[in-house]
């Protein structure tokens, strides 16, 4: 993939671009792992990486590639942790470890297990997999930097059918009563879990009114739009004093027509001829 640096972009829509190519890239990747472990999330991977992409190329997190355990980095939890494909695929294209490595995605003795390991994994926070648990972690990290009087933040992204995990609400409850305003919890709002979709599931709205009663400070925003990704992550803190949630409004399988909206694409794994498919919708190739 053609390596632009952002210091070569004119502007906002230029810089959105940009993002948009990176982010299809990391949703072509996904998929292309996916295909070779035979295992794997299409449908989030592709809902989440226009956040990740924004999250890691559009330089919102503070962290360093070559210093991967920098004290003062951001922490970002994937407590989503199953779509470990676009999330590893973003670590590598920023520089946390070869793209080479994309190759082994679940192969035996690889770093690149089916949910994130941090013992394996430069970038990595926390394992994750088990839903309902990255939330609890960055709260814990959030409250760490409060007491250290450190300026880091944590960002954790949540699938939607996760919240329907209790541990998520203590920790919302603990976030609100420390006054967490470091933490920014980002809702991957695709609105289909496994099986089905949410509502059919367990009805979640209003969604923003539950975040709020929390007392979150609560956001709502197109998941797949850069210019308004970046905006809502630069106006950060929203409100001092008060935990942020963002709702990102995305699509199950985003960019790829036989993927979009399908509950059956949250397991779905490529053919190689859907692969070519989704190679040509999104404008990429993907060699590694």
């Amino acid at each position: 993939m053609k390596q632009t640096t952002q210091e070569q972009l004119n502007g906002p829509k230029e810089h959105a671009a940009w993002l948009s190519a990176k982010a299809n890239w990391i949703r072509l990747s996904a998929m292309t792992m996916t295909n070779h472990a035979r295992l794997g999330h299409t449908g989030g991977d592709l809902s989440s990486a226009d956040i990740l992409a924004t999250l890691y190329m559009g330089q919102v997190l503070k962290v360093d590639p070559g210093r991967p355990l920098w004290p003062q980095r951001d922490r970002f939890v994937m407590s989503k942790g199953h779509c470990s494909g676009a999330f590893y695929s973003t670590l590598a294209l920023r520089g946390f470890f070869p793209l080479s490595q994309l190759k082994t995605f679940m192969d035996p003795l690889s770093m690149l297990n089916g949910h994130p390991d941090r013992n394996k994994l430069a970038g990595v926070e926390a394992n994750t997999g088990p839903l309902g648990h990255g939330l609890p972690i960055a709260v814990g990290m959030a409250l760490a930097a409060r007491m250290r009087k450190e300026s880091w933040r944590v960002f954790v992204l949540v699938g939607d059918g996760e919240l329907q995990e209790g541990s998520n609400w203590e920790a919302a409850m603990c976030a609100q009563q420390y006054e967490l305003d470091n933490l920014i919890v980002i809702v991957d709002r695709n609105r289909i879990q496994q099986g089905d979709f949410t509502e059919s599931t367990i009805c979640m709205e209003p969604l923003a009114d539950r975040w709020a009663s929390f007392r979150f400070e609560v956001k709502e925003v197109d998941g797949h739009d850069h210019l308004a990704l970046l905006q809502t992550f630069a106006s950060l803190p929203v409100v001092t004093g008060k935990p942020t949630c963002l709702i990102a409004k995305t699509i199950k399988g985003k960019g790829v027509s036989f993927a979009e909206n399908k509950p059956a694409w949250h397991h779905g794994v490529p053919t190689k001829e859907q692969l070519d498919q989704a190679s040509r919708e999104l404008g990429v190739e993907v060699t590694w």
